[in-house]
């Protein structure tokens, strides 16, 4: 699966950049690095959380889960989204410890090097998983790549940060581009913890989608009579809809299952995994239906 294989190409780079920016910050002593190196390291735990939520989440429906597993991706996303945030309270807090007790960085130019490096290093893995998070809707994916691009950010930052201490002396730049960073950080995880999480409330999809599946119903609205109650909702890739159809009554089964088909093809090919249930009604049943509801207001005045 591409997805599967994505996943497993972050956690290698995110392997590499870890030890790295890990033996870096312990040997020149600076928090802006160490931190960093724990942000990588949460993105490599994100990584590793994507890599088997996209496994699982891939798995066909059995007994026990009918609906499938994509939900098995808003909770890999959610659990990312709070990994980030305590990512970021942890490093406001080694910052300000280094604000209070400052130590000097030794040779922080090695520093920069390394961080330059990790930034490049996921920034093309970031964009890689980008690319296919946004072509599969996966959530976890997508997760993981705000991971590793806000990480390309932070390391270009305390790069920033260690060129400025280098050549001005002033080490507490070092803690302050770490605040900041956190402040980033924290900021970038509310905004993914809303995409995780309102999915699991079965929140409806976008007004884009839904506008693309109207549009689809109203090219074959010369062949029905209307339709009715259209609900959406996300699980993890997949995009579930179900409607009412109302047809003629003189429809011939046949003929209703052959343009329910066609209808389910055409929004097919505007969403990415559509799972669709549409629920046949004839006129005639839509106009006792309104003749019911007409006599209940009736009977009310």
């Amino acid at each position: 699966m591409r997805s599967s294989k994505i996943a497993a190409l972050s956690i290698c780079s995110n392997t590499i950049i870890v030890l790295l920016k890990l033996i870096v910050g312990i040997f020149t002593g600076s928090v802006a690095i160490i931190s960093e190196a724990i942000h990588s390291l949460l993105d490599l735990v994100a990584s590793v959380i994507a890599f088997f939520s996209v496994k699982i989440s891939n798995r066909p429906p059995d007994e026990d889960h009918p609906y499938g597993h994509g939900k098995f991706e808003n909770i890999s996303g959610t659990v990312e989204t709070i990994l980030i945030f305590v990512a970021g309270i942890w490093i406001i807090i080694e910052s300000v410890e280094k604000l209070l007790h400052p130590s000097p960085i030794k040779l922080p130019m090695i520093g920069v090097v390394v961080m330059l490096i990790g930034a490049l290093i996921n920034w093309r893995v970031g964009k890689i998983v980008q690319k296919v998070g946004n072509e599969t809707h996966s959530v976890a994916m997508q997760s993981n790549a705000l991971h590793l691009l806000t990480d390309v950010y932070s390391s270009l930052g305390v790069a920033v940060s260690l060129i400025l201490v280098s050549l001005t002396g002033w080490e507490f730049l070092d803690a302050l581009i770490g605040i900041g960073i956190a402040i980033y950080i924290m900021k970038e995880s509310i905004e993914l913890g809303r995409k995780s999480f309102t999915p699991l409330l079965d929140t409806g999809l976008s007004s884009d989608e839904l506008d693309q599946i109207v549009k689809v119903l109203n090219t074959f609205k010369s062949q029905f009579i209307e339709y009715h109650d259209l609900r959406t909702r996300r699980s993890g890739a997949e995009e579930h809809i179900d409607f009412h159809l109302v047809l003629p009554s003189d429809m011939s089964i046949e003929e209703a299952h052959i343009l329910c088909d066609k209808i389910e093809d055409e929004i097919k090919n505007v969403l990415v995994d559509p799972k669709i249930l549409i629920h046949v009604e004839p006129e005639n049943e839509r106009i006792q239906k309104l003749d019911i509801l007409n006599a209940g207001e009736m009977q009310k005045l």
